[in-house]
């Protein structure tokens, strides 16, 4: 079995009950974290997962919301004793970026932390991992930075969701939505670099998607509201995320 779990549901602003927005993949030979919290091992074990089980990461992009926790769980990983390594996979702009936020807190003179290696993702469609069970590929979306948006592809049982990570309707997320079977896609707004729960509709609708499954939209927004948007366009099954929920296949 492999499962997706949405860690955290919320825009930038977090709630009392929604964490940033972040999402955790498990198959049977992985463990990915994609984006980082405010404080994922906490978060993680909600959730009925242990932050030390994580494989690799991916950073869709450098905004606050989406790697604010980052060293806070590299940290707490460290203190609780981790020794293998950890894979961090990103955009150049986001991965140097990473990089210099860490080396101010001096990660690289803790004693005996583990090692982390950095992969470079390229700036186009890209396949960046692919094993027996999964494959994923990372494609650029439109945001207000360097931004990407993810395809997961089941290698074993025809299953495919996509997550378009922040960004506003274009080719991009056409491309990595098109024909999936659930599409988790942001809902802050119309806006430069972001879509509204309308916008996603539109674009489930075009795509062809089974399931939509609204994410990143503030908590003013009330579940009936975000639905009846996106219904406009969609005539499939919606969703809106909550922490902790759960997509198994």
């Amino acid at each position: 079995m492999q499962e997706l779990t949405i860690i955290g549901s919320s825009n930038a602003i977090p709630t009392r009950d929604r964490d940033n927005c972040y999402l955790s993949l498990k198959t049977h030979e992985r463990f990915i974290l994609i984006d980082c919290g405010s404080n994922a091992l906490v978060r993680l074990m909600e959730s009925g997962m242990h932050a030390d089980q994580i494989t690799e990461m991916i950073i869709t992009h450098f905004h606050p919301d989406h790697v604010a926790g980052l060293p806070l769980l590299l940290m707490d990983l460290w203190l609780l004793g981790r020794q293998r390594p950890l894979f961090i996979y990103g955009l150049e702009d986001c991965l140097s970026r990473v990089e210099k936020m860490m080396d101010l807190f001096g990660w690289k003179n803790w004693p005996s932390f583990f090692q982390v290696g950095f992969s470079t993702i390229p700036e186009f469609t890209s396949t960046i991992i692919k094993d027996d069970f999964i494959a994923i590929t990372s494609v650029p979306v439109k945001h207000l930075i360097p931004t990407i948006g993810l395809r997961v592809e089941s290698q074993n049982k025809p299953f495919i969701i996509a997550y378009t990570c922040d960004t506003e309707p274009c080719e991009g997320v056409d491309e990595l939505s098109r024909g999936a079977n659930i599409l988790i896609h942001e809902s802050a707004g119309a806006a430069v670099g972001h879509s509204s729960a309308e916008q996603a509709g539109a674009d489930a609708a075009r795509a062809e998607v089974d399931q939509l499954v609204l994410i990143h939209y503030p908590d003013s927004q009330m579940d009936e509201q975000l639905i009846n948007e996106a219904s406009l366009h969609y005539g499939g099954l919606i969703h809106v995320a909550k922490d902790g929920m759960k997509f198994s296949w």
